[in-house]
């Protein structure tokens, strides 16, 4: 059994950016079933999306954004993307992330649905990019124990003890693919970032990682009460939203 602050399952952007900014709040493990370099994180060609030019507008990139998702983007979401978004291209930068530039400014480009020019590239490799900067920051806190090759298989959840408690998320139990060992991990808070399910597909260029396990052992505790999922980001009455966190950050 091993124990630490925060657990996040998944290795890609998503995974990383959470591990890096809960290390500054104590331990944190994290679980990756491959390298921690492979994800759909690092494999992504496109750019990333936000404000740095004085022309542009946050509010706009929100109504661009609400019209492309065509009913689909959660409002708050979307506000939280387009108004953080410039900070965390300056954070990433100031970690060393390398975007295109064009005499001497940020490089942006035009491209979907946006009315500006707003979009950020390193080359056509801007996902691998992002997560050679994560990776080192992660491997610079001592604090992050990065474990490669580990399964998370199942959530240590308190229902299966007393069925009329609320449930509750305590950590994961993790297969140590090379000892072919189950390992139980517990925290307080655990986060689910396992990215997407492209691979469930007969034909597809996602990577063999992502297959979806992650929100197939988030949805599982709820199964009971009949709850929905998304693939992006969700959560579930029947766990208690401090401890259980799924996540999917997109390029």
């Amino acid at each position: 059994m091993l124990k630490f602050d925060y657990i996040v399952v998944g290795s890609g952007l998503a995974g990383l950016y959470a591990a890096w900014k809960a290390s500054l709040k104590g331990s944190v493990a994290v679980i990756t079933k491959s390298m921690i370099r492979e994800s759909n994180s690092f494999n992504a060609q496109g750019g990333i999306a936000a404000v740095t030019s004085f022309d542009d507008d946050p509010e706009i990139h929100k109504s661009d954004t609400l019209i492309a998702g065509r009913g689909l983007c959660e409002d708050h979401a979307v506000e939280i993307l387009v108004n953080e978004g410039p900070e965390r291209i300056e954070e990433i930068i100031a970690e060393g992330m390398k975007f295109d530039t064009e005499n001497g400014s940020l490089a942006l480009g035009l491209e979907g649905g946006h009315h500006k020019r707003r979009v950020l590239h390193s080359g056509d490799i801007t996902g691998a990019e992002l997560e050679r900067v994560m990776v080192e920051a992660v491997k610079a806190r001592p604090n992050i124990t990065v474990l490669e090759n580990h399964i998370a298989v199942d959530l240590v959840v308190s229902r299966r003890h007393d069925k009329s408690s609320p449930n509750r998320s305590f950590g994961a139990y993790v297969l140590d693919i090379a000892k072919n060992k189950v390992i139980t991990f517990l925290a307080p808070a655990t986060v689910i970032a396992c990215g997407g399910t492209g691979k469930v597909y007969l034909y597809t260029s996602n990577p063999d990682i992502a297959c979806g396990s992650g929100v197939a052992m988030g949805c599982k505790p709820s199964e009971e009460r009949g709850q929905g999922a998304s693939s992006t980001a969700c959560t579930w009455q029947s766990i208690n939203i401090f401890h259980l966190i799924i996540i999917d950050f997109g390029l």
